[in-house]
């Protein structure tokens, strides 16, 4: 036993460490991304570390050694406690397409936080029949959407018989997080799932106006929108796993799986602000005149349902898959207003390939290793002036953090999950700005047997 609790002590050292670090990234994170400014926010990616090295297929792919927050029915795959992490390095180019202008940022966040674990262990499985009975649950909380962005523009306004420059500044921040548990139940081949739980967020906008005259003084103008929201949420999912040449070597498995967000109406009260003001010294705002004011208006947000459907067919050593998600945003609602988004669906296909085969020596570490590939398309949620595209092309590997010998005699493991994603939103026939996004993703998921009493010590 010595060896299995030097190893979860570690890493639950290692666990802490890793929080505190993504926390503390994710709240000093500054971004600016214009494309945020519409619908909820920049979508972010919502599949677990492993996953996104795949182009991120998730609706028929079930693994015990992590956790699959799209269709909650793989948790009924859960054979083990699984405490999963995972951040990531954004770094995103803004390239205007009539221009030569160009604008990066590098930003460090957090991607989920989730701990899982069987709701049934072996021991309580007395009849035949409850040995084909698996029951998993997981909670945990993971961002799906920001909002970050600062734009200035310059324009000359031709206003007879007045002819003035204007200086525009759009601003917003905010974005929306989830609280989520799930549960899923496996009888046999065929599972089912459901997630739900509580998403919380806010959404700050402002927009300052000055004029430039060298012979006239304007007040310069801020009007700002300060919206709180919150609300439950839904997801169920099913999966069935149709297993050939069980009987035989090299059992090739065919596991299909549909799910569905269903659609969030989120309480929302916002403060709405029209004012004139001017800057200090050292570049603060100060008021002069409040215009309007309205406080704690009630309201409703509309985030539309998303549905998806796909498969995997694996063998010993490859894995194959694919993905279709579909999401209805042209139904998005803020306070009764529609917003420029669109109708959207993306298309996953990605590959896994395993080495190890059953006599690989437990010293040849590299056959142990979990190599990935994929990629997804489909287009944007947000339409400006045309349709734009979102794509990106995907490679991951999940590296084992626990010798075989370990993991054969106790059963525990800890494994490093990366991707790396390189991809675009938007097209250079497009006359607006072109995204160039590059993520490198990294997750820890660690598998123990927190909950089962041993026998031997």
């Amino acid at each position: 036993m010595h060896l299995v609790n030097l190893t979860t002590a570690g890493f639950k050292r290692i666990f802490g460490l890793v929080l505190s670090v993504l926390i503390y990234s994710f709240s000093s994170a500054q971004e600016n991304s214009p494309y945020s400014r519409y619908g909820v926010g920049d979508l972010i990616p919502n599949q677990n570390v492993s996953t996104r090295g795949m182009g991120g297929i998730s609706a028929g792919y079930a693994d015990f050694q992590s956790i699959n927050f799209v269709n909650p029915a793989a948790l009924g795959y859960i054979s083990n406690t699984i405490l999963d992490l995972g951040g990531e390095v954004d770094i995103r180019t803004l390239k205007s397409t009539i221009s030569t202008e160009k604008y990066k940022a590098t930003n460090t966040l957090i991607s989920y936080l989730q701990l899982g674990f069987p709701l049934l262990s072996r021991k309580l499985k007395k009849s035949d029949a409850e040995k084909n009975v698996f029951w998993g649950l997981s909670f945990g909380l993971r961002p799906l959407s920001r909002i970050s962005y600062k734009i200035e523009k310059n324009e000359r306004l031709q206003l007879p018989p007045l002819s003035d420059s204007l200086n525009t500044l759009y601003e917003g921040s905010g974005g929306i997080n989830q609280f989520n548990i799930g549960t899923g139940l496996r009888v046999k081949n065929f599972s089912i799932g459901i997630n739900t739980g509580y998403s919380f967020g806010n959404k700050d906008y402002s927009t300052k106006l000055s004029f430039i005259n060298d012979s006239v003084i304007y007040y310069k103008s801020n009007t700002e929108a300060k919206t709180r929201f919150s609300g439950f949420f839904l997801n169920v999912g099913m999966h069935y796993a149709f297993v050939f040449n069980k009987s035989q070597p090299g059992q090739r498995t065919l596991n299909i799986g549909v799910y569905g967000n269903l659609q969030q109406n989120l309480k929302a009260s916002r403060n709405n602000l029209d004012e004139t003001f001017s800057y200090d010294g050292n570049g603060g705002i100060v008021a002069i005149d409040t215009v309007q004011y309205k406080n704690d208006e009630s309201g409703r947000i509309k985030i539309p349902a998303t549905y998806g459907a796909g498969f995997t067919y694996s063998t010993k050593n490859w894995l194959l898959g694919l993905d279709f998600e579909t999401a209805s945003w042209s139904s998005y609602r803020y306070y009764g207003q529609s917003d420029n988004v669109q109708n959207n669906w993306t298309v996953r296909v990605g590959a896994q390939y395993y080495p190890a085969k059953e006599k690989t020596a437990a010293s040849k570490y590299w056959s142990f290793v979990k190599y990935r590939a994929g990629f997804y398309f489909g287009p944007d949620y947000i339409k400006l002036n045309s349709t734009r595209n979102n794509y990106a092309a995907t490679v991951g590997a999940t590296f084992p953090l626990t010798s075989q010998q370990t993991l054969l005699r106790y059963g525990e493991y800890v494994l490093l999950n990366t991707a790396f994603e390189i991809g675009a939103r938007g097209n250079k026939q497009s006359t607006s700005v072109r995204e160039t996004i590059t993520r490198i993703n990294i997750g820890i998921s660690m598998n123990a047997r927190w909950f089962q009493k041993r026998k031997y010590d």
